[in-house]
């Protein structure tokens, strides 16, 4: 079984798929350690990682391939922003929630100003966007490739849970 998480940073992407994970005792890859791990080794923030996977696509072609080969091997929870458009899933969901409700969330887990980590989240969006745009012809913005998009500033963790747990169910071909 393959189920993608996608969405923008503080939509609780990361709580879900390891909730989900751990429900369905299904492997969890996330796609934002595998950036941040290739950061570290090349000892540089996740800041500069952006700014380098800008100037070409290799970094981004990294995690996707990693993706790819993870999924074809036994499946799993598939947890990043372009999850849903790239890997072949049983349930593509998408989390999303407005900017001020994210940075608040980011700000918390960040030990940062809210309105720090407005700035930092729309910088580092506008760059990903880009990024698709230009290496996938990807609009972010695109939610038709997702079989179940969740406003996480509706639901708390458990409700965002159960609504994805039904869909999970609730799909004839799992």
């Amino acid at each position: 079984m393959i189920i993608t998480i996608s969405g923008a940073p503080g939509t609780g992407t990361s709580t879900l798929a390891r909730s989900l994970s751990a429900e369905l005792k299904l492997r969890w890859v996330n796609s934002g350690d595998l950036f941040r791990k290739i950061a570290a080794e090349k000892n540089i923030s996740v800041k500069d990682m952006n700014r380098l996977a800008e100037k070409g696509p290799e970094v981004d072609y990294l995690i996707d391939d990693a993706q790819k080969s993870m999924a074809k091997e036994v499946g799993g929870i598939f947890e990043g922003r372009l999850s849903g458009h790239l890997l072949p899933a049983d349930l593509k969901v998408l989390l999303k929630t407005e900017l001020r409700c994210r940075a608040e969330r980011i700000a918390k887990r960040e030990s940062k100003l809210a309105e720090d980590a407005m700035q930092e989240t729309r910088i580092r969006e506008e760059s990903e966007a880009r990024r698709y745009k230009m290496y996938y012809n990807i609009d972010i913005s695109d939610f038709s490739v997702y079989d179940l998009v969740v406003d996480t500033g509706k639901f708390d963790e458990a409700g965002t849970l159960a609504i994805v747990l039904a869909a999970v169910r609730a799909r004839s071909c799992l």
